[in-house]
């Protein structure tokens, strides 16, 4: 049996996943938790690499800096941290993130509601705890936050398994900072490409650079087309490798030089993305942008972006999706049976039904 729904809160905290791809797919939560709760303020707890995300939200008052290598390191860093947020005095705390500390915080700061998913061993520190069963665990990542909502009487229905999509809105600040810092890079006029090359989760979701340059060369060449590489500084030697392929274009090698912020602002001038299952993948479709998305390793089922304008290119295979961060066999057949060509042919058909770029209105424009 549920629990009955909670009183309606005044103060809501929200404990943030911690990675860009799946902050992205907690959006519609957010947004769903504040409309049923209009009249509270919330606020979210975040690592600070995953802080932008909530800050593009509307759905989200405030974002809270869980500065777990500085301040709230140790066991010492927790309890300041449990200490800051008991004189905030929340209501309750929605946690998005499945792990034990993340209800225990919640626990020991005084939150008298405490939403989640009984995993971890947590079951006894949340007020209402929710059960992981196989078929909440198959959903569509975005359905599998909204059903801690449902199973705590905030929803009127179940959401559905394939997922809602994320809207991500950027500020007007980041807007300007991104129109300035293409200005200062003296492009030429025309489209506005990006490719994201790398992935964090491990190699086996990285399909190769040289065929990222291989897809996107006659693209860019033909279109007239700048191209944005982007990257965390350990994706750097992807970055380059696909640069040296596109020897003879335009090409802005972004690796190591923003933070998230500004990469999200970036994305948001593209008029089209072409990228690895990786955080900006999803954070491209949130923003509205033309994305082809590579898959491998990884299920599509579960993780796929949500967005107006996604094409996925995938060949399933026997072993595939393994979700494993190095491929068991050694081989990336799931990888090395997609071809530029396919990727390439992907990314046309995708331009032709998509709209001109809106947030990203091109290299050369102001």
């Amino acid at each position: 049996m549920k629990p009955p729904r909670p009183a309606d809160p005044q103060r809501i905290l929200v404990r943030a996943t911690n990675w860009v791809g799946d902050a992205v797919m907690t959006l519609p939560a957010c947004a769903a938790l504040r409309a049923a709760c209009p009249q509270a303020r919330i606020a979210v707890l975040a690592k600070p690499w995953v802080a932008a995300v909530y800050q593009a939200s509307p759905a989200v008052d405030e974002v809270l800096t869980f500065d777990a290598k500085g301040a709230h390191a140790g066991l010492a860093g927790l309890w300041r941290l449990s200490r800051e947020l008991k004189a905030r005095q929340y209501d309750w705390a929605v946690l998005w993130q499945n792990a034990i500390q993340a209800a225990l915080i919640a626990w020991l700061a005084g939150v008298p509601v405490r939403l989640g998913y009984a995993s971890d061993g947590r079951r006894l520190l949340l007020s209402h705890p929710v059960a992981r069963t196989p078929q909440v665990r198959a959903m569509h990542e975005t359905a599998y936050y909204l059903h801690i909502l449902f199973e705590a009487g905030l929803l009127p229905e179940e959401p559905p398994a394939g997922g809602v999509r994320p809207v991500l809105e950027l500020s007007p600040h980041d807007q300007g900072w991104a129109q300035g810092f293409l200005a200062g890079q003296d492009l030429p006029a025309g489209p506005l490409y990006g490719c994201a090359p790398g992935a964090s989760f491990g190699p086996a979701k990285c399909w190769p650079a040289q065929r990222f340059a291989a897809a996107l060369k006659g693209l860019a060449s033909q279109a007239g087309a700048t191209v944005l590489l982007f990257g965390s500084p350990a994706e750097a030697a992807a970055t380059r490798a696909v640069a040296q392929g596109l020897e003879g274009l335009r090409v802005v090698d972004l690796a190591g030089r923003t933070g998230l912020a500004q990469a999200l602002a970036l994305l948001g001038r593209l008029d089209l993305f072409v990228t690895n299952d990786s955080g900006l993948m999803h954070a491209a479709a949130a923003l509205g942008v033309p994305t082809v998305a590579v898959f491998g390793s990884t299920n599509p089922v579960t993780t796929a972006p949500l967005g107006p304008w996604v094409e996925l290119v995938r060949h399933p295979i026997e072993c595939s999706p393994c979700l494993k961060p190095v491929c068991p066999t050694g081989d990336l057949r799931c990888f090395d049976s997609i071809t530029p060509q396919e990727v390439a042919q992907a990314a046309r058909g995708l331009l032709q039904r998509a709209p001109a770029a809106g947030a990203g209105q091109g290299a050369g424009q102001p």
